[in-house]
């Protein structure tokens, strides 16, 4: 079996699409199509069942990806690695949203680029929403990704990485005009004039808090939109009124009294974080690294 056409195959698989796989090996959609068409006729069987927008894998493209996609990677890495003796310097790509990659994930990999004898790994990052990184792993743009939803089919798989808690904070000037327990009594009233921080019109956030915790509509807007989450913080330090933010990220403004608490549920909303790779990449050593690294100190975020 030719490897350019399994090259080509696994390429749309992770793609989701011809076009898709076209951009990414530098071909034509009708070579590409070519191709899988030559591959189909070679095994007897169908890859893919073809539809208006991409194509979705038979059960025979899904078995076929499973069983050559870990064996192409491996040969991709001796490839750009060449015929040197000693052990070729890999790159790891990650992706994943910002605050936290910033924040929790890089640091923790830190300590994977360096060796004994200089550098062992090299780190590129790539952020983005949840949606975007699954994607671009799917699409071979990323080793490993840290995703808030855990991805569906079996291209992908992944594992519990932690859970983050959101806490309802304001600046100690917002902060200072409630009465003690006045949230815990009043609830979304109680808050009816205070400014909404958020990182979206739509308050993500303030939304699934108001809507978990209060068991009341949101609110209608923001008075401040940061595509964000560190910038969320520093605004709400600064007096822009209040927000709900993950609690790594303002427990030390939270500590130095920048930031105060305004309620704390008997069950605080969680959002949980996956970390997630293609399936039988963890086979190459610097993902399985990078992987375990990572769920290790995840037990020290707690």
């Amino acid at each position: 079996m030719d490897l350019a056409l399994l090259r080509t195959f696994v390429t749309v698989h992770r793609a989701g699409s011809f076009t898709r796989a076209a951009a990414l090996l530098g071909l034509s959609q009708p070579a590409v199509t070519s191709q899988i068409r030559t591959l189909e006729r070679q095994l007897g069987r169908p890859l893919f069942l073809r539809k208006a927008r991409g194509v979705t894998p038979t059960s025979v493209g899904d078995e076929l990806a499973h069983r050559a996609a870990p064996h192409l990677d491996a040969l991709v890495e001796i490839a750009e690695g060449g015929l040197e003796v000693e052990a070729p310097l890999r790159t790891l790509h990650l992706a994943g949203p910002p605050e936290f990659m910033a924040e929790r994930v890089l640091p923790a990999l830190v300590g994977m680029m360096t060796g004994a004898e200089g550098p062992a790994v090299r780190l590129r990052t790539s952020f983005g929403s949840t949606d975007d990184v699954l994607e671009g792993l799917a699409a071979g743009h990323h080793d490993l990704a840290v995703a808030t939803r855990r991805p569906r089919g079996t291209l992908l798989s992944a594992g519990t990485l932690c859970d983050e808690e959101h806490l309802l904070v304001a600046g100690a000037r917002w902060a200072g005009r409630f009465a003690p327990g006045a949230v815990r009594r009043g609830g979304a009233e109680a808050l009816a004039k205070v400014p909404v921080v958020d990182v979206h019109e739509s308050l993500p956030f303030a939304r699934r808090y108001w809507t978990t915790v209060f068991d009341a509509p949101p609110p209608e807007h923001a008075a401040l939109v940061a595509p964000d989450l560190r910038a969320v913080l520093s605004c709400v330090v600064s007096g822009a009124g209040l927000a709900v933010l993950p609690r790594y990220l303002c427990e030390d403004a939270l500590l130095r009294g920048e930031l105060v608490t305004l309620l704390e549920p008997p069950v605080p909303p969680l959002r949980t974080y996956f970390v997630a790779v293609r399936a039988g990449t963890q086979a190459l050593p610097h993902i399985a690294t990078a992987h375990e690294w990572l769920l290790r100190a995840a037990v020290a975020w707690g």
